[in-house]
């Protein structure tokens, strides 16, 4: 999105290349091919379909998030209840329940949105922008968080086998996880998926068949079950009354929240799903629910049927698996053993793959954010193997501060998890509430929706505000102090943005209204002439106030008039139905308007359109084409002047016009920069 645009690309914060020498430059390029991959074509077709997810492995990239919360969101539950166990029966059957609730109300807003952006684009949509901002916020930590629990849980697990003197190691093992799933998915998503599925595979298998035989072990202790349940909650409510009775519940269900994490994942990454993305959406759901709500009420079943206790150093779900294990095969401990190491790997493994949902959500909820100038614009670009890397790394940098913040504490991360992840849930079905409330009159099924929306709103923001009350000062003081910091440094961010853009609309007005010459006719550039070459952009009268500058400073020097845009292709771009062609419609449609414009003065004009992910890149490659085409061509860009620079509009504001003249002179290639002063 050149200039004055390379002012405006500038301005919405481009990537900076620095250039090196032709051989480092390969060089370079060469070791990045050997850790990301190749390059990948974004204008190809072929590349979209790819690297679309169809339901099944969109159940494994998004849905194991979900999934792997069954390794630590049972256990809490669990350990919440203390010595009254017999509880856990309400508990399994309130967590399949609340399951089914969240994913059945989430597939509305795949219906509403299913462009993307989940609970952010719902709150911004349909409750307002800054109940939006504060939604997106909720979600950036819940991703970030997502990859912190996950690591720290599968080492947890991994650690439950080995001997206790590895604990004081755990922290540096998290580490080398996180870094391991950056180079992942900076790979790409369905790289770092398809790696990562025999793991998904494996987990599914194991748990299944111990779920499955640990309950059919003890089917004898099903028949009393109910009964006993009853009796022992009524002696106790003789003791602390039903309502110390429902208090307790109440707490132990709230605690156990990080359970439904992972469910909006779906909606919020619907557009990385193959068409139709509204059906294989709601089938990803499903998968979603089914496997969720069947895993965590199992556990918790076995917890019960098994009388797991905490064992130092162990998960519940290790001690309760060993268990199970050591009764199916009494005579063979040393192959028992083995058969627990397989089960806890495949749980930690399933958990470093839900972290990598982290890595797919948290840099899409940043694109999205930064189209509505929230957060710096530079988290929409893509790399070249078309995965938001600045998102990416961010997230990866996020989650190692917290997780050493923290010391990798899953009971405190829990805590932060699930306050972030049911206040997202609590105003993305709050803004399906108020949908399906103004819009009555939409058939018959709106009452039926209404209230199932604002029965989900009623669990996720009763467990919030219990969260909130009892567990303020263990952590969830810190979940909203982040979540405001977050948003205050959003709001600045905005306030810049729009003052830039109100900047640059001046200028557009300023030259809006300069008038057309009466010439109809084309005129053909002439390659020996002397040519000024104008990199251009989205802004008809920041083009022609270069054009005009040109001819004011070197009156009758040129006599061609080149105009170049080199667009960018983010995630955007990338992510919506029709949005390339869309984009590329714009693109011709200003450089049109600048070559009628030359024509109709009988300037001989002609342009270039290109497309890529690095501005910087496609604008250098466009550039040297044309000085061969054109060699007494000289190059024109404008770059944005700030009246008070500091580290804030340079963190905004990336210098890709200056990182264009570096790479040209070092090509032999004369640029000139207009300064543009907003």
């Amino acid at each position: 999105m050149p200039s004055p645009d390379l002012a405006f690309v500038s301005s919405f914060g481009l990537p900076s290349v620095t250039a090196g020498s032709g051989d480092r430059s390969m060089k370079n390029k060469k070791i990045r091919e050997i850790i990301l991959g190749k390059a990948l074509d974004p204008m190809k077709s072929e590349t979209r379909h790819s690297m679309a997810l169809v339901a099944f492995l969109a159940w494994v990239g998004l849905g194991a998030d979900g999934l792997s919360s069954s390794a630590y969101g049972p256990e809490e539950t669990f350990k919440a209840l203390g010595a009254h166990t017999h509880l856990g029966l309400y508990m399994a059957v309130a967590t399949a329940i609340t399951v089914f609730i969240i994913a059945l109300a989430y597939n509305q807003v795949i219906e509403l949105f299913p462009t993307g952006g989940g609970g952010y684009r719902v709150a911004t949509k349909l409750v307002g922008p800054y109940m939006g901002l504060i939604s997106g916020c909720a979600l950036v930590l819940d991703y970030v968080l997502t990859i912190a629990i996950s690591i720290a849980s599968g080492v947890d697990a991994l650690a439950s086998f080995l001997p206790l003197g590895f604990q004081p190691y755990k922290l540096w093992a998290e580490a080398f996880f996180i870094g391991l799933l950056i180079v992942m998915n900076l790979r790409g998503l369905k790289e770092a998926i398809q790696i990562l599925l025999p793991i998904f595979i494996g987990f599914v298998i194991t748990h299944l068949i111990l779920i499955v035989y640990g309950v059919y072990a003890h089917s004898e202790n099903l028949p009393g079950l109910i009964p006993g349940t009853i009796e022992e909650t009524v002696n106790l409510a003789d003791g602390i009354g039903w309502a110390g009775v429902a208090g307790m519940l109440l707490l132990a269900y709230s605690q156990g929240g990080g359970t439904y994490t992972g469910l909006e994942a779906v909606s919020n990454n619907i557009n990385l799903l193959a068409e139709p993305r509204v059906r294989t959406g709601k089938m990803t759901m499903l998968y979603m629910a089914l496997s969720l709500a069947f895993t965590a009420g199992g556990i918790i079943m076995l917890y019960l049927l098994w009388d797991a206790k905490h064992v130092p150093g162990e998960t519940l779900n290790a001690s309760t698996f060993k268990s199970i294990i050591d009764y199916a095969n009494p005579g063979s401990p040393l192959l028992n053993q083995v058969l627990l190491a397989v089960v806890l790997a495949f749980e930690a493994g399933l958990l470093f793959v839900a972290a990598n949902t982290g890595f797919l959500g948290g840099p899409s909820v940043l694109a999205n954010m930064a189209s509505d100038s929230w957060v710096p614009h530079k988290f929409r670009y893509l790399s070249t193997r078309l995965v938001t890397q600045n998102g990416i790394l961010v997230m990866g940098l996020a989650a190692l501060a917290i997780l050493f913040w923290t010391g990798g504490s899953v009971t405190l991360l829990v805590v932060l998890y699930s306050i972030s992840v049911f206040l997202t849930f609590a105003i993305s079905l709050l803004g399906l509430v108020l949908y399906w409330a103004r819009n009555r009159n939409k058939g018959t099924a709106w009452l039926r929706r209404l209230a199932l929306s604002f029965v989900g709103f009623a669990i996720c923001a009763g467990i919030l505000a219990i969260l909130l009350i009892e567990r303020f000062m263990e952590g969830g003081w810190a979940t909203a102090v982040i979540i405001g910091a977050i948003a205050g440094m959003c709001v600045l961010v905005r306030r810049h943005y729009r003052e830039t853009k109100s900047a640059i609309h001046s200028v557009d007005e300023v030259f809006a209204s300069q008038p057309f010459g009466p010439n109809r006719e084309a005129v053909e550039p002439n390659p020996d002439d002397q040519t000024a070459v104008f990199i251009v952009g989205t802004s008809r009268g920041g083009g022609l106030h270069a054009l005009l500058w040109v001819q004011r400073m070197f009156p009758g020097h040129f006599k061609n008039f080149i105009f170049i845009n080199a667009r960018t292709v983010d995630s955007h771009a990338y992510g919506g139905e029709g949005a390339l062609e869309q984009m590329r419609s714009d693109a011709e449609t200003t450089l049109e308007y600048f070559v009628d414009f030359c024509h109709s003065h009988n300037m001989a004009s002609s342009s270039y359109l290109g497309f890529g992910t690095d501005a910087v890149d496609e604008v250098t490659r466009m550039c040297e084409e044309i000085s061969n085409e054109f060699p007494n061509a000289i190059f024109f860009t404008s770059k944005l002047i700030f009246a008070t620079d500091n580290w804030f509009t340079r963190a905004l504001h990336n210098q890709a016009s200056l990182a264009v003249q570096r790479r040209l002179h070092l090509e032999g290639l004369q640029m000139v920069i207009l300064p543009m002063k907003v």
